[in-house]
């Protein structure tokens, strides 16, 4: 074997040990043979294109381009042209695999199953990263930076994987490298031809010492067992130093996460446990989390908090990195919390889904008992309990007894100041804050003189009074940039209200964290509550001495703002607080009012104190009096105007021609099958349209199937229901009728069926798919082939006029000499 082709041979067992960091993940580990299959045939199109041989960059296109096809073969094969070449469709199906693949990442606990989407991921990831070290170690004879990716590809399973990827793992990557090193040191040593030296000093010796020539089977010369003693040097330090040094953190042989020994101790690393929470938001069914049983008379209040995100670093919030413990018999007191406040004890029993699989327990806000089984860890600031070692909450049962803490707005309003360190640890922003965040929250709360009356004025006019609504839609952000455009935008969900309240409360001096969990579920008949994946919430805590960390709730029609979020009576002012601001039982105003939403010379409309989704109200422009409008003073031509919004208009067009060629072609097809649908030419107009509208919804037409198997095959991969399945089923029986039948019967109503079957399909399919078929129809396409077809056909008849239009020409030539003869 030659030197490069070992080299080849190393470096894709190099990627594969590190990618075997990653087996943890995922369950079951096939996809790490059809990895292996595909960098396999890779490497193999690479030794290839080196051998004819190509220049460097060119090898490495080839080994994509290859890749490229392998992987369209391997998962989109039925959506590509002849099977291998990636087409419009195979790229659309990739992008969405990829969509499923990222989107199932953040939905599934540790080991995730190998969904299609979660496949693509790793073989691709484990090609790129092959691609890399093949290019760098082979191509260019560089074994000692495709090290890079190599470690990029294990630090990222060591970063997914709980307690790290795990030290046998660590030493099979660490193996893999070495021994590409020892390949590409191999190879340069071949072709140095003859090394002198040996051991005893040849030099001292009459002949000058041994020759060792390389590939001859010879003990192995000095350099070649220096470098073997620097990799394993190298290898020792990477396990020895972060273990000496505890800086470093536990290493990469440690278990970083959860804490281990009996003793208690270890920490839990900052995690975001927000990756899901738009997701189950979005998700069309609202499935079950979990159930529970509960002795509160009120739960309205009773939250399921799961963990507190209590540093915001400007890119996201998350929680810090804690000490945990062992999870003790009594859980101490919260901390701030007087005996002076009204509390409630309670328990409550919960259940959770068998499908349910997270490290964080949801509790009550604050448990002051857990009685579980399962190893798990209590971390004290945030109060909330962690799995160790794996442990999830897979189908568990488990007993919480814990506190209803009800304060009045009166305590809220007196509570001192809290500690220093506390202040100063909960009151931290980036220095990347917009100012826009600090201007605001003082704007809004001007003329409140607590810190209760500042907290209200920020809660009610995210959920009252500012103009804003809540769509889950919207896409989800937590750093700096996006609370500032969130505060311009006023759209989003639980995530952007409760960010941007905790993040403007701590500019004014409140200590402010984001608790994430689920509100309280819905009440069954049998007595329990019901949380499903649509109660996930976020919300922010702030802190009063006296009382703790106390729930707000500014995110409208969402959960329930608490009792003690309004004045103490009605229309009364609180202690200390003359005016604490619009709330919940403040009577609307009188005519429109004044926002900060709405530009100058414009006024808000509609009364101050809305259902806070914001519907309903606008900015009223107020005109000068000027006794009617002014023609343009700049000198502009109206032929100019005409031209620029002529060209608008084509611009506007442009992008809605498919959908206008789509809405002609199926009001001419309904309207042809209303007119003769008994007729041949009326009947197979309504069949077209069906096969039409079944492609815009992702079903691509397959005329090799009798009419009705391609309407059973409509029917299955459009999810349609009974009513427009069996819609779909007459449709074809009426094509089979005018095709196949002797004497066909007359069939009418054919353009309704056809308007229940689209019906069908868009109510199944997702709201992605449904803008799609609607404002991108994929059958537009057939305009696209028409166009073709004429103009093959013009240039056919071009050509085919040509030798006609010589043998005229020549005619004519011929015609004055006959004429002279």
């Amino acid at each position: 074997m030659s030197g490069r082709a070992r080299l080849a041979v190393c470096a894709a067992v190099a990627t594969l040990c590190a990618a075997g960091a990653l087996l943890p993940l995922v369950d079951p580990i096939t996809w790490l043979v059809e990895a292996a299959i595909l960098l396999a045939l890779m490497s193999g199109v690479g030794a290839a294109a080196r051998r004819v041989p190509l220049a460097g960059p060119l090898t490495i296109g080839v080994q994509a381009l290859a890749a490229v096809l392998l992987m369209t073969v391997l998962f989109v094969r039925n959506e590509a042209v002849l099977g291998l070449l990636p087409g419009p469709d195979a790229l659309a199906e990739f992008g969405r695999l990829l969509q499923d693949g990222v989107r199932d990442v953040g939905r599934y606990a540790i080991p995730a199953p190998l969904t299609p989407g979660i496949r693509l991921l790793l073989v691709l990831g484990v090609l790129v990263i092959g691609l890399a070290v093949d290019a760098l170690a082979v191509t260019y004879r560089s074994a000692a930076p495709a090290g890079l990716p190599l470690l990029a590809l294990y630090s990222v399973a060591a970063g997914l994987s709980q307690g790290g990827a795990g030290w046998l793992l660590f030493l099979i990557a660490a193996a893999g490298y070495l021994l590409l090193l020892l390949a590409e040191g191999r190879d340069r040593l071949s072709q140095w031809g003859r090394v002198f030296g040996g051991p005893g000093g040849g030099a001292d010796r009459p002949g000058g010492g041994r020759g060792f020539a390389a590939g001859t089977g010879a003990p192995a010369s000095a350099p070649v067992r220096t470098g073997r003693r620097i990799g394993a040097m190298a290898l020792g330090l990477a396990v020895v130093v972060p273990a000496v040094l505890p800086s470093l953190g536990s290493g990469l042989l440690g278990t970083s996460g959860n804490g281990t020994g009996p003793g208690g101790g270890g920490t839990i690393s900052a995690v975001n446990p927000l990756v899901s929470l738009q997701d189950s938001l979005n998700q069309p069914e609202d499935k079950e989390v979990l159930n529970y049983r509960t002795t509160a008379s009120d739960t309205r209040d009773l939250y399921l908090r799961i963990v507190a995100l209590d540093q915001f670093d400007g890119t996201t919030w998350k929680p810090s990195e804690r000490t945990v413990t062992d999870v003790p018999e009594q859980l101490p007191r919260p901390p701030g919390l007087s005996s002076t406040v009204d509390l409630n004890r309670i328990n409550t029993s919960i259940s959770t889904a068998g499908w349910y699989a997270q490290n964080w327990l949801p509790l009550p806000y604050p448990a002051s008992k857990v009685d579980i089984s399962g190893r798990w860890r209590f971390e004290p600031q945030g109060r909330t309990l962690v799995g160790d070692r794996g442990q999830n909450t897979h189908g568990l049962q488990y007993q919480v007894e814990s506190l209803q803490v009800r304060p009045t707005s009166g305590q809220l309003a007196a509570a001192p100041a809290p500690p220093a360190d506390l202040l100063r640890e909960y009151t931290k922003v980036p220095h990347s804050l917009p100012s826009v965040v600090r201007d605001t929250a003082r704007r809004v709360t001007r003329g409140a003189r607590t810190t209760y009356a500042r907290a209200v004025k920020l809660q009610d006019w995210f959920a009252l009074n500012g103009g804003f609504s809540y769509n889950t839609d919207v896409r989800a952000g937590s750093g700096s940039q996006a609370i500032a455009r969130f505060l311009k935008q006023k759209e989003g969900f639980c995530v952007h209200f409760s960010f941007s309240m905790a993040a403007m409360a701590r500019t004014l001096g409140i200590p402010a964290r984001v608790a994430v969990g689920f509100t309280p579920g819905t009440k069954q008949p049998d007595g329990t509550t019901s949380v499903g994946l649509k109660d996930a919430h976020a919300w922010p805590e702030l802190y009063f001495q006296g009382v703790g960390w106390t729930r707000f709730e500014p995110t409208p029609s969402r959960g329930s703002i608490p009792d003690y979020a309004y004045p103490a009576t009605p229309g009364t002012a609180d202690p200390g607080n003359p005016a604490p601001g619009p709330s919940r039982s403040a009577a609307p105003s009188e005519g429109p009012s004044a926002d900060p939403s709405c530009g100058p010379g414009e006024q808000r409309s509609g009364a101050g104190s809305g259902s806070g989704s914001g519907a309903g109200s606008g900015c009223l422009t107020l005109h000068a009096q000027n006794g009617g409008s002014r023609p343009p003073e700049d000198g502009s031509s109206p032929w100019a105007a005409a031209g620029i919004a002529l060209a608008v208009l084509l611009v506007l067009l442009l992008p809605v021609t498919p959908l206008l060629w789509r809405l002609r072609t199926r009001a001419g097809r309904l309207a042809a099958a209303g007119r003769d649908g008994y007729s041949v030419a009326g009947t197979l107009a309504a069949w077209r349209e069906l096969q039409d509208t079944a492609w815009d919804f992702g079903i691509l037409p397959d005329e090799s199937l009798t009419p009705r198997k391609a309407a059973a095959r409509i029917i299955r991969l459009g999810e349609l229901q009974p009513e427009p399945a069996a819609a779909a089923q007459r449709i074809a029986a009426a094509v089979e009728q005018v095709l196949y039948a002797p004497q066909p019967q007359p069939v009418s109503g054919l353009a309704a069926e056809v308007q229940r079957v689209r019906a069908g399909l868009r109510d199944a399919a997702p709201r992605g798919l449904r803008l799609r078929a609607q404002l991108a129809p994929r059958s537009v396409a057939r305009l696209r082939w028409a166009w073709s077809a004429r103009w093959t056909a013009w240039l056919g008849r071009c050509r085919s006029s040509r030798p006609v239009a010589s043998v005229r020409r020549a005619a004519a030539a011929l015609r004055p000499d006959r004429q002279r003869a």
